[in-house]
């Protein structure tokens, strides 16, 4: 047997080798994922090279920190084959785990991958030991060295690709170094060295080799050290120097957020994961000049109209309990101590594991347009109020002419009789005749007319009480109600099973729906089977799009915008109508926050996309007085 030992100089050193290039290959390897085409396979390279050159440093130092009573030499081929194992076999791991689509289970894969090459590149290193001796392993011991390296080379991978702080990395590479020197000792305590030769021939083969190791094997192995450091300090320098670009682009990143932000007259905030502001918030500061201490937690609603407190704190719970975007509108206080209308947008951002991490949020002022809205509606309802007083007005003098047509009609028999004798007398009567004839087709025009405007004037001054509205479950009531009218056109109407639900006032839609299927049973091509079939999707900005689609006549394209608007039909005239139901879907359409739009060619069908909110907005002035007294009290957090 041959006495054995260590330099502990070489041997600390061996282990911070091992560290600082764990350190420096998870840092670049950490860049893979996130890299670019082009410059990905640059970091791997990094990474592989660092990783592979280090562990090799590391069992070069290690080996000439053994010291053993026999001269030793180094096969210069195999042992640059250990290098090539040790770059090649941790650059394939890092690759495997770094793909952009990578998940925490391929850690299972490279772990053992890369455990298995430090493993290899020492075993290769020891077979280039040559010396006058015989070198034999203890199995179970070789198979510790392997677990060891196995088991912590996992968990360093696993470590460094997920999102990590410094001190995390830093624990990374400490275990990945444990994982690289504990590997090799681990190999070299399984090693038992052994010669032929005993006595004085052991001691004098000995002298000379413990002489060379004192100098030689010292100088070399800090010749391999400094040039190892030298090589890992350039690659930190090169991550040091993507990282001041990655800064600098989220820099400049955050400061065109801001300003976007400022463009729209915008707010910007943030909150904690559940939903709490917390930290510093200048523009919330700045905007309602309420303190750090004032809008810590949900202080924040103090500054929030008390008739939209209630309804804001709710749905914001609401909503970080249902981990979705925030959308919502309410009234603020400002600084300046006005009421200003402000649109809220919020969303969660997640973190690799998809837990939230912070909620970010905008205020949009929208004070201007609330305003211009109120006195448009303002504008509409002096409209409306002129158009009931005229048309309430038209009536009285057209129950007179009505009233005194009748009478020149039962007057005209005795116009007859006593024109009887006269030559004229038969073409006076026949133009008296036409001339009633005319009046009275006025008189029931004008009738309609008059009507129509009343009806559409009672629409607009309508107060809407919105309600949870099935809308699968109310349309095909609707259809129900009109299967009688379907059958006698032979025609299907088909609903869909899945519409979403919304919140609106129940009549109105039911008006509007009933409307459009009547219009489509009412326009149905005789030419062939008619169907009608009503589906739904979801559409931006929490609203649903319904769409009423039928193989009917199809309306050309020049008269799509007309037949919205009031008295004017489109086609062929052979249905009854006063070109009034469109518009009246129109204007109900409107009144409950949505739009309506169509697609048609003749011949083929018509489609009527209506949209809708999926329920009323909320925090406006106007919706404030149907809320009850008890939703005023403040949410409980």
């Amino acid at each position: 047997m041959v006495h054995t030992g260590y330099n502990p100089g070489l041997v600390a050193l061996s282990l911070a080798i091992a560290v600082l290039a764990s350190y420096t290959a998870l840092d670049l390897g950490g860049r893979v994922r996130s890299a670019g085409p082009g410059s990905r396979w640059a970091w791997l390279l990094g990474a592989a090279l660092a990783m592979g050159g280090g562990i090799w440093s590391m069992h070069f130092v290690g080996m000439l920190a053994f010291e053993m009573e026999l001269p030793a030499a180094y096969d210069l081929g195999i042992t640059l084959l250990s290098l090539l194992i040790a770059i090649g076999v941790t650059g394939a791991a890092l690759a495997w785990v770094g793909r952009p689509r990578a998940s925490p289970r391929d850690v299972l894969v490279a772990g053992p991958m890369m455990g298995v090459g430090i493993a290899s590149m020492h075993y290769t290193g020891m077979a280039a030991v040559r010396m006058a001796g015989h070198l034999a392993y203890s199995l179970p011991v070789v198979a510790l060295s392997l677990g060891i390296a196995v088991t912590a080379a996992t968990a360093a991978l696993w470590l460094t690709f997920r999102p990590t702080s410094v001190r995390q990395k830093l624990a990374a590479a400490v275990l990945m170094g444990i994982a690289v020197a504990g590997m090799h000792y681990t190999g070299m305590a399984a090693a038992t060295f052994s010669v032929e030769q005993a006595g004085d021939h052991a001691a004098h083969v000995a002298a000379p080799h413990v002489a060379a190791a004192g100098v030689d094997h010292q100088n070399l192995a800090l010749s391999v050290a400094g040039a190892t450091f030298v090589i890992l300090f350039l690659a930190m320098l090169a991550s040091a120097f993507d990282q001041q670009r990655i800064q600098g682009e989220l820099q400049a990143s955050e400061e065109r957020f801001r300003a976007a932000v400022q463009a729209v007259r915008g707010v910007l905030w943030t909150n904690d994961p559940q939903g709490r502001m917390s930290g510093e918030q200048p523009g919330w500061a700045a905007l309602t000049g309420q303190t750090q201490a004032e809008y810590q937690g949900f202080g924040w609603s103090e500054a929030v109209h008390p008739d939209d407190r209630q309804a804001s704190v709710t749905a914001w719970n609401a909503t970080v309990a249902a981990r979705s975007t925030f959308i919502h509108e309410h009234r603020v206080r400002a600084r300046d101590g006005l009421w200003r209308h402000f649109s809220i947008r919020a969303v969660p951002v997640l973190d690799a594991q998809g837990a939230i991490r912070e909620w970010v949020g905008v205020h949009t002022d929208i004070t201007e347009q609330r305003e211009a809205e109120a006195e448009l509606r303002e504008s509409n309802d002096e409209i409306q109020r002129y158009a009931y007083i005229v048309s309430h007005d038209l009536r009285a003098p057209l129950v007179n002419v009505m009233g005194f047509t009748s009478e020149l009609e039962a007057s005209r028999d005795e116009m007859r009789s006593l024109l009887r004798d006269h030559p004229q007398g038969q073409r006076i009567d026949e133009e008296i005749g036409e001339a009633l004839g005319f009046i009275q087709a006025a008189i029931v025009k004008m009738e309609r007319l008059i009507a129509a405007i009343l009806k559409l004037s009672r629409e607009g001054r309508r107060r809407f009480a919105p309600e949870p509205l099935d809308m699968t479950a109310l349309i095909r009531g609707i259809a129900d109600a009109q299967r009688h009218h379907a059958g006698r056109k032979g025609a299907t109407v088909t609903v869909a099973d899945d519409l979403p639900r919304i919140a609106a006032d129940r009549l109105a839609v039911e008006q509007i729906f009933g409307n459009l299927i009547d219009n489509a049973l009412k326009y149905l091509d005789p030419s062939r089977p008619g169907s009608v079939t009503i589906t739904a999707k979801p559409a931006p900005g929490n609203r649903v799009r319904f769409a009423v689609a039928d193989n009917g006549r199809g309306i050309a394209a020049k008269d799509h915008a007309r037949v919205f608007e009031l008295f004017r039909r489109a086609g062929a005239q052979d249905q009854p109508g006063e070109g009034i139901g469109l518009a009246s879907v129109k204007a109900l359409v409107r009144a409950l926050g949505g739009r309506i739009e169509l697609s048609s060619q003749p011949g083929i069908g018509t489609t009527f996309i209506v949209t809708l909110p999926r329920e009323p907005a909320t925090g406006r002035h106007e919706a404030s007085d149907a809320r009850s007294p008890e939703t005023m009290t403040m949410a409980a957090e």
